[in-house]
């Protein structure tokens, strides 16, 4: 059976990866909404806002990681009954912001590699500082 930490870490690297592929999706979204010219200019703003969330959500390339993000929030906190806040939040943080760190390189995008991989390799020792 995998134990808490297992899933704190593999939650925070859950997080990670949706939110640099959410990222991508929201990039293609803005794209999407700056090409449609032919797009009309509601009045209303609340229809306008409901219009843009709906073709945000019908590109699946953000959908598909936002849902997986939501599926690791809701296990984030059904652990949280059995995990203590102190260990729970720290753990999956620091693996979140190391996984952006990495999906983000894997996916292309602009990073200061060394320094990516060297703040990386320190959230790493800080979370095993923590779990022992």
């Amino acid at each position: 059976m995998i134990g808490d930490v297992e899933k704190m870490v593999a939650i925070g690297i859950a997080w990670g990866a949706t939110n640099a592929l959410m990222r991508r999706g929201a990039l293609l979204w803005d794209q999407a909404l700056k090409s449609s010219s032919n797009a009309t200019r509601s009045s209303n703003k609340l229809l306008s806002s409901f219009r843009r969330w709906l073709k945000l959500l019908s590109i699946w390339q953000y959908t598909v990681p936002f849902l997986v993000n939501l599926t690791a929030s809701a296990t984030f906190f059904a652990i949280l009954s059995d995990a203590p806040i102190s260990l729970a939040v720290p753990v999956t943080n620091a693996t979140t912001f190391a996984a952006t760190a990495v999906f983000g390189m894997l996916l292309g995008e602009e990073t200061r590699v060394g320094y990516a991989l060297f703040g990386t390799a320190l959230i790493g020792l800080g979370v095993w500082l923590c779990i022992n």
